[in-house]
């Protein structure tokens, strides 16, 4: 068993409370582990859980398109590696937030303002002596943090 007190002195409303109110959460778990480790792990299911609502309604697999267990298997394992490559990639420009056209003060982006952001610029594929060209416009705010990344990893 593990078990959390919470005191609380002042109230929603910042109102200071004459009498503190005492909060205390129990979990009974069967896990091996101290009780420090079972709070950290209960602590750490609200991420788990936005990860997990990032993943149905951003990539829009909500409602997975066959009745066989092998194909909606394959389309699992697509979108877990679309996503992993989109979560790499805003983390990549948040390294590079000085070279942002707005103020990037978040530890992490969603999967949607990456893919609205970054992935979404338009680009025209020019082909030319023998080599394969992204132009983009004039207009595109985000070419700097793009041209970066690109040239990191190539």
């Amino acid at each position: 068993m593990a078990f959390e007190v919470i005191e609380r002195t002042i109230d929603i409303d910042g109102q200071k409370l004459l009498v503190p109110k005492l909060e205390v959460n129990t979990w009974w778990t069967n896990l091996s582990c101290r009780a420090k480790t079972v709070l950290d792990l209960y602590h750490g299911h609200g991420p788990s859980e936005q990860y997990h609502s990032e993943l149905k309604s951003d990539l829009d697999v909500e409602r997975l398109p066959s009745g066989r267990l092998c194909a909606n298997k394959i389309i699992l394992l697509c979108a877990m590696v679309a996503f992993n490559l989109l979560r790499g990639l805003g983390q990549e420009v948040i390294k590079r937030a000085g070279l942002a056209p707005q103020k990037i003060n978040i530890p992490r982006w969603r999967i949607k303002t990456v893919l609205k952001n970054i992935v979404y610029c338009a680009v025209r594929l020019v082909r030319r002596a023998g080599r394969i060209e992204l132009h983009f416009g004039k207009r595109c705010r985000w070419f700097e943090v793009i041209q970066d990344i690109a040239h990191s990893f190539a």
